[in-house]
């Protein structure tokens, strides 16, 4: 197999394994709860915590060199 080959196979299993995955997330209402509550608090920390860090970055790039 060339490289292009097996990187092409692998992609397709692992996209074969992430649509299996979400298809028993979704049809098993535990985990969707899980999962909807892991959402909620990556969304409710990290988006926030990501979006202060960049406006902080672009303030420190922003500022005159004196």
């Amino acid at each position: 197999m060339t490289s292009a080959t097996t990187r092409t196979v692998a992609n397709v299993v692992l996209a074969s394994a992430g649509l299996a995955a979400a298809y028993v997330i979704l049809t098993t209402p535990p985990l969707r709860r899980l999962a909807l509550g892991g959402l909620k608090l990556w969304l409710g920390a990290g988006v926030p915590v990501y979006l202060l860090t960049e406006v902080h970055r672009a303030w420190v790039e922003s500022a005159p060199t004196a």
